[in-house]
């Protein structure tokens, strides 16, 4: 039996490790035998991170504006959004991380994440790119 005062000099670990014979000891006392610990996803059920992510990158696309301005000038470009999404699916915390080298095409895809509407919650801050292109991919 270990005492309290060398409970707390050996740490928890060494202590229970005294206390319940250590490894290799062999112990027959049903109240010491292992327990097999189970593990639970913090996440409810349903689409994984990665399908968020696919997700929340997909409706800001379809949300983007691209401002006339720019088209007739010809501007084109990516410009990468940096924000974070509330428990309510609200972004937050928008600004534009990197240019697209125009700023009109930074503030549009700014107003895309506004107006996205609510995301798939998935935690800590997102960088996605929006994409501004003149003639649509292949």
């Amino acid at each position: 039996m270990v005492r309290p005062y060398a409970r707390r000099m050996l740490g928890l670990g060494a202590a229970l490790a005294l206390t319940l014979g250590g490894p290799g000891q062999a112990d027959d006392n049903p109240r010491h035998a292992a327990v097999e610990v189970g593990t639970v996803d913090a996440v409810p059920h349903g689409p994984s991170v990665a399908e968020r992510l696919a997700e929340i990158r997909r409706r800001i696309q379809a949300a983007t504006v691209y401002p006339p301005i720019a088209r007739r000038q010809g501007l084109a470009g990516t410009a990468h959004v940096r924000f974070q999404i509330g428990r309510d699916g609200i972004a937050t915390g928008i600004e534009a991380s990197r240019s697209s080298g125009h700023w009109i095409l930074d503030r549009a895809a700014e107003r895309s994440v506004r107006s996205a509407g609510r995301l798939p919650w998935v935690y800590g801050r997102l960088e996605v790119p929006v994409r501004f292109e003149l003639e649509p991919r292949r």
